[in-house]
């Protein structure tokens, strides 16, 4: 699974995190240009989840990427950024069985 990171400047152990859900960095966006507080963008071919993290993002940028998820029939995904804000998310989103699952590696 291809996913989009909005928010945050530096990604920390993040991307770990996401290989242990076997999530793939397709982009990462830090929401700081003001282009992504006036318009919503289209998202990146290829995308299947957009991840929010809300402690680094304005309301506008928020709600612009929330609109092009919906516009794409895509999933998203807020959190703060932290390491077990994601995880929550993630198992939240994945449901109670996402422990069990094959695709898991952890």
């Amino acid at each position: 699974m291809n996913a989009m990171l909005v928010g945050a400047d530096r990604l920390g152990n993040i991307p770990g995190v996401l290989d242990e859900f076997g999530i793939r960095i397709a982009a990462h966006v830090t929401g700081r240009d003001r282009s992504h507080q006036r318009r919503a963008t289209d998202l990146p071919v290829g995308v299947d989840l957009v991840i929010l993290f809300t402690d680094f993002l304005g309301h506008n940028v928020m709600q612009r990427f929330r609109e092009a998820a919906g516009k794409a029939g895509v999933e998203f995904v807020c959190c703060r950024r932290s390491v077990c804000a994601l995880k929550q998310a993630l198992d939240r989103r994945a449901g109670s069985d996402c422990r069990s699952c094959p695709q898991r590696r952890c």
